[in-house]
């Protein structure tokens, strides 16, 4: 793949975020009307702390029969999840998110977030839309 651009040129700068203390339902019912596969979870002094995914609603949450209007976004998000830096090579990027099956990666500068990444936003660019 020859992007030849920083993860800041392809990333989608409005984020959504969730805060630890959310609720699971909530969270979804933003995703849905957004039409957002994931949501970054913030601290409470905004850094971020995990992802929560379409995936981790599908496994840890109904997967395990759990009740998303009581359930906390904090005990069903990944939290061992892969940041990029705003001005990393969005090539290496790609790779990382094909090796690691990501569809998203949260987008920081230095700890700030600024934007998200998706495997979206690079075949966007890759079919020049």
């Amino acid at each position: 793949m020859i992007l030849r651009k920083a993860a800041a040129d392809l990333m989608t700068e409005v984020i959504e975020t969730a805060e630890e203390n959310s609720n699971v339902s909530e969270v979804v019912m933003r995703m849905s009307k957004r039409n957002i596969g994931a949501v970054v979870v913030l601290s409470a002094i905004k850094d971020p702390v995990g992802i929560f995914t379409e995936r981790d609603l599908l496994k840890r949450v109904v997967g395990e029969g759990l009740d998303p209007k009581t359930t906390l976004i904090s005990k069903v998000m990944t939290s061992k999840f892969v940041c990029a830096q705003s001005d990393d090579d969005a090539d290496e990027l790609a790779e990382i998110m094909i090796q690691g099956n990501f569809r998203h990666l949260p987008v920081v500068d230095g700890s700030k977030l600024v934007g998200i990444l998706s495997l979206r936003d690079v075949v966007k660019h890759l079919s020049g839309l």
